[in-house]
This record gives structure tokens, sequence and C-alpha cells, in this order.
């Protein structure tokens, strides 16, 4: 990975920790998630959780900034964009970015519980689907994971 994308990779994902900080204030799991042109990181669509507010059930992060990115530029297709969340997507996201043929995917805390990148699935590396993408876990993990353990500690 070369530095200029490394710095696009943390500018999208502290933008994604500010999301996931609103959606926290909110009463939401605190997730953000940026799509953005992989090599200007331009950010093209962003999203936090909305499931409480919206009363929908596939109102995760990814879905609001895949669905964002798309309509910026026109196009279902997100080749040449990557995304950046602060949680490992589940089964239904990671379908989303396969299926939405997103460039790359940056994510932050694993989620040893839904993850299906690397946790429980693997899907965004899986042969028998028509996309496959590289992917990053790890940026900015400590500030994710924190972030989720003192939303669900403040719940209890």
């Amino acid at each position: 990975m070369n530095a200029a994308t490394h710095e696009h990779d943390e500018h999208a994902m502290t933008r994604a920790l500010e999301l996931a900080r609103d959606a926290a204030a909110q009463g939401e799991v605190p997730v953000g998630a940026v799509v953005y042109r992989s090599d200007t990181g331009e950010i093209l669509g962003e999203g936090a959780n909305r499931r409480e507010c919206d009363a929908d059930p596939i109102a995760h992060a990814e879905i609001i900034a895949i669905r964002a990115a798309a309509s910026a530029i026109g196009d279902w297709r997100l080749n040449e964009c990557t995304l950046a969340v602060t949680l490992e997507p589940c089964v239904m996201c990671a379908g989303a970015i396969v299926n939405a043929r997103v460039g790359r995917l940056v994510y932050g805390a694993a989620d040893p519980k839904a993850g299906a990148i690397v946790s429980l699935y693997e899907i965004a590396q899986d042969e028998r689907l028509n996309h496959r993408l590289p992917v990053e876990q790890g940026l900015m993990a400590d500030e994710s994971g924190e972030l989720l353990r003192a939303f669900f500690r403040a719940r209890r």
C-alpha cells in the first residue's frame, strides 16, 4: 500500500469514527462508513447506523454509504472506490459490498459475533462469487472497538 492511499484511508476512517459517534448520540449502535475514490480520497458517500431512528432493519452504515456513493457517481458499480467502516461488515453488508463491486474494503474492529469478512465468513474473498476485493483490517481498531464497548456498557 502506498503512502497516499494510506493517508486517504486514515482520513476516511477518522470521518467514519465521527459518524459512529454521532450514531451513538442518537441511540444507534456506533458504526460509521465512508465510500471514497481510491485514487483521490474524494468522499462520495457516507453513513451511520440508522436502524432505530428509521425503524429499518437494513439501515446499516455501509448500506447507506454505498447507496449515497452510487447516487453521487450515477452508477451502481463502485470498482474505483474504497469503503472504510469502523466495524467488520455483517453478512448483509458484505453481500452489498460484493454486489456493488466495491474495489477495496478497510475496516477497524473485528466482529467475532457477526463479521462476514474474516471472523465468521470470508465473503469478500469467496471464489464462488463474481467479485472479490482486497481487504485491510484493523485500521483504528482500538478507537472503533472502544466506542462500541462504551456504547454497550452504557446500555447495560
